[in-house]
């Protein structure tokens, strides 16, 4: 019995593990950014913070900052980019900040 797929490659119709299109795979794509905007925005409208944990917040920093400005709560990190990574989420948090009291 194989796992269910991701929301994520469902957004996008894709299955990552699969040879004949995994190359065409990515995180980033506006589908995949689209959902995540809506249930970022669907938590925050009923209280309740969110998170979100997978490989595309450490393998790509602008996805991370991106996350940032969408107001996530919480972002999972692989260890080998957590430091990294963490930096880039202070720094974008930092701009949303003085963007708010701007």
């Amino acid at each position: 019995m194989t796992a269910p797929p991701e929301k994520k490659e469902m957004s996008i119709g894709l299955d990552r593990d699969s040879g004949t299109v995994a190359h065409l795979f990515d995180e980033r794509n506006a589908a995949v950014r689209q959902m995540i905007a809506r249930a970022i925005e669907a938590a925050h409208g009923a209280g309740k913070p969110i998170g979100i944990c997978g490989q595309a917040p450490s393998d790509y920093p602008d996805f991370a900052a991106w996350l940032v400005r969408q107001g996530i709560n919480s972002i999972s990190l692989n260890p080998d980019k957590a430091v990294k990574t963490a930096f880039v989420i202070a720094e974008e948090e930092a701009a949303k900040a003085r963007a708010a009291t701007a």
